[in-house]
């Protein structure tokens, strides 16, 4: 038996006074997310369970400031403040949360921050895509970090999996369900059997889409995300406007229910795949078989298919967006910053330092399958001369069906392709000629990828 004496329990005692030092943090914007991570921090949930009060609290900044109080009651000691500066001078933050959105007051605050010795959270992925490589730069020069794990998808931890969890593959592609609106309204499309129109109305109804929903049904979000996440997946920086990004808005609940009766799902995806040519980046809508993983996913969740040159084909899946979920990966970045975890892979990894632009395969160049829905005029002869155009430009028809047939003579009437491969210049090409047929009426012509994943 050994006993302890009096200069032993002081050593513990310091020990332990040591081991809760406490990590100060102020918190800039408190709305839907930022009053969920308040409510995590100064809760006493699995947090406080597991580091007790080593994470503090000190600053929220709001313009609000009293609602947020109405609503928060925040404890004595917790600063609630509108004055963006004070957090900046406080030597005794050592962590800045932004969760203010947009990229303009969250672009000064993140630079001021880091230029102040703090690390950054953040889950602006709009602020990353745009001005990433910057912020990125700065926070090495100062011995900084910024964590962003709430930036994409939400609750799915991706950026940690790309960032450690798959340190040793080569990524070879990813593809990606990163928006929950335009999931939850194509999916409410076709189970409710609803046109968009009224599933976007129900889709803002029940919060998942904002009164504008234009970043989010153009793809302009997804877009976002993938510009994030590209860096992390193939280490190389690409601006945001070489994206090419197309949305949900001109989807019919025609092209669901014929996709489907193809054995496709059609969702909007973001996708990134290593090529010969280049690295192939795109958002768009998209055909995916059945039987893929992907295509099982549904409503507001979010899905992200990777394929590594070792581990092959993984997916995580999980809730997107929504207060507890994104809550939840800002706390967790949070508790990697006050351990001081992320600041040594941040400041070692390739992915946060001076990485090439992308070499980017062009649009036109994609080769893959297209599912085209014409409206012909029912007569004999009009296939012939759609499929002539199409074998002049080199595409050829993997199955063709006519959908409905005309009540009166010169109706309209959808027929639906399925191409073989071909690219994406050729059938561009070729569907401008096809519209402008006076079989035609161009104007109800869709094309939508099909991704053989």
């Amino acid at each position: 038996m050994f006993l302890l004496n009096a200069t032993d329990h002081d050593l513990i005692a310091c020990a332990r006074e040591a081991a809760v030092e406490p990590f100060h943090i102020a918190l800039y914007g408190c709305g839907t997310v930022g009053m969920g991570v308040a409510r995590m921090l100064l809760g006493r949930g699995a947090l406080q369970e597991r580091l007790g009060e080593r994470i503090r609290l000190k600053y929220i900044v709001d313009l609000r400031l009293d609602e947020v109080r109405d609503e928060l009651q925040p404890p004595e000691g917790v600063v609630l403040t509108d004055d963006l500066e004070a957090p900046l001078r406080d030597t005794e933050v050592q962590a800045v949360v932004e969760l203010l959105g947009g990229t303009t007051i969250a672009l000064e605050v993140v630079e001021k921050a880091l230029r102040a010795g703090k690390d950054v959270v953040t889950a602006n992925k709009a602020l990353l895509a745009q001005f990433g490589d910057g912020l990125y730069r700065l926070a090495r020069e100062r011995g900084r970090s910024i964590a962003f794990e709430a930036g994409v998808a939400g609750g799915i931890p991706v950026v940690a999996a790309l960032r450690s969890g798959l340190v040793g593959d080569r990524v070879e592609s990813l593809y990606g369900i990163v928006n929950g609106t335009c999931n939850y309204v194509l999916t409410q499309m076709l189970e409710r059997n609803i046109p968009y129109e009224e599933a976007l109305v129900e889709a803002q109804r029940e919060g998942y889409a904002e009164s504008d929903p234009r970043l989010d049904v153009e793809g302009l979000d997804s877009a976002h995300k993938l510009a994030v996440l590209s860096r992390l997946a193939f280490g190389v920086n690409i601006e945001l406007d070489d994206i090419p990004c197309d949305g949900i808005t001109g989807i019919e609940l025609s092209d669901l229910r014929y996709a489907d009766a193809l054995g496709y799902t059609v969702k909007l995806l973001a996708v990134g795949i290593r090529r010969e040519a280049g690295l192939e980046v795109r958002v768009h809508p998209a055909l995916l078989r059945h039987s893929h993983p992907l295509s099982s996913i549904s409503g507001v969740y979010n899905a992200i298919c990777v394929h590594g040159d070792h581990v092959g084909e993984w997916v995580l899946t999980g809730r997107g967006a929504g207060r507890r979920p994104t809550a939840s990966a800002v706390v967790a970045d949070i508790v990697r910053v006050a351990l001081g975890t992320y600041q040594v892979q941040f400041a070692q990894l390739a992915q946060f330092g001076a990485v090439p632009a992308a070499d980017l395969a062009p649009i036109g160049e994609v080769r893959t399958r297209y599912y085209l829905r014409l409206d012909c005029m029912d007569r004999p002869g009009v296939l012939a001369s759609v499929a002539g155009i199409l074998g002049e430009e080199q595409i050829s028809l993997a199955s063709v069906r006519q959908q409905e047939t005309a009540a009166r003579e010169g109706e309209f009437v959808p027929v639906v392709l399925m191409t073989h491969k071909a690219r994406e210049v050729d059938v561009q090409r070729a569907l401008e000629r096809i519209n402008r047929l006076e079989v035609i009426y161009g104007a109800r012509t869709r094309m939508l990828r099909v991704e053989d994943v």
